[in-house]
């Protein structure tokens, strides 16, 4: 309780622009997987961890006071795929957790692979990172999901209350719109990096964080204490995630909740009332079809 009552001052603090010390924000777990490149020199792989971690859980990426107890946790795993001289090729996975209200329980808010992850990289280089000046594609990359990952914790405590970290992603966006790389430009793929920000940011797409507010603050936060109205939150959140699915049945981020969120919802629903579980049985069949079967099991769990 301690804890959460303390980061949603933190969090107060920021939406009304009060100044608080600095600190470090996140205690990412970082690893690099060279299963697919035996036999390479580790000594480079090493060097990147260190660099990585160093990036994402030492840099001070916002103005707001975090205690120790209170960083944002996730994980990264960089799966290489190739490595030609110092060029390397690999896919990003990308997990961030939140805590939830009087429990030791944390909730997923964001399980992702970008499978378009190439970058250069020298065996103890620094990396360097200025906001709207694209530097490389691995620290402009880390940046972004830095401050995505900020964009959904933070609305996930208050409507809205990402949005200046979702500017910040956005700006990294723009900066490396003449990379050569790609995952950055629109026209590049339909999941990537450039469609993970337009997403949150378009305003049409609001109810993509109204969900994320109200499944979170209002639903998961409140499953210790009422855990029927927090069901009800939760329920009532998923109607915006069909709204979109209707609006736009190929939305990147409605696609990544369903993929973030599904083996949470199962739980979520193993209680409840019939009623209630037919209803959001009936939602989630809809918005994520391909795993309609596995929410079936929702209507025959006991209560």
């Amino acid at each position: 309780m301690t804890k959460k009552i303390s980061f949603l001052l933190i969090l107060l603090c920021s939406l009304l622009g009060l100044q608080s010390v600095q600190a470090q924000e996140f205690k990412f777990d970082v690893s690099v997987s060279t299963a697919r490149v035996e036999g390479t020199d580790q000594r480079a792989f090493e060097s990147l961890k260190e660099g990585i971690i160093n990036f994402m859980n030492n840099r001070v990426w916002t103005n707001i006071e975090f205690k120790p107890e209170e960083r944002i946790e996730g994980a990264m795993v960089v799966n290489v795929k190739k490595k030609e001289g110092n060029i390397i090729e690999a896919e990003l996975n990308i997990a961030l957790r939140r805590p939830t209200y009087k429990t030791n329980f944390n909730t997923p808010l964001f399980n992702y692979v970008d499978d378009d992850f190439t970058f250069e990289y020298i065996e103890s280089q620094p990396l360097d990172f200025a906001e709207n000046t694209y530097m490389s594609n691995l620290t402009s990359t880390l940046a972004f999901y830095a401050y995505y990952c900020l964009g959904l914790y933070f609305d996930s405590f208050g409507l809205y209350g990402g949005e200046e970290f979702f500017k910040a992603a956005e700006r990294v966006v723009d900066a490396a719109q003449n990379a050569n790389e790609s995952g950055w430009k629109a026209f590049d793929d339909k999941r990537n990096r450039y469609w993970l920000c337009e997403n949150m940011m378009n305003a049409s797409y609001k109810p993509l964080r109204q969900y994320m507010y109200e499944y979170h603050r209002l639903g998961m936060d409140n499953m210790s204490t009422k855990p029927e109205e927090g069901r009800t939150a939760i329920t009532k959140s998923l109607e915006y995630l069909k709204q979109m699915y209707n609006e736009r049945p190929n939305l990147l981020s409605v696609q990544v909740i369903n993929d973030t969120k599904r083996g949470e919802w199962k739980s979520v629903y193993s209680e409840g009332t019939q009623q209630e579980k037919t209803k959001a049985v009936n939602i989630l069949r809809e918005i994520d079809p391909s795993h309609a079967s596995e929410y079936e099991e929702i209507l025959t769990s006991k209560k």
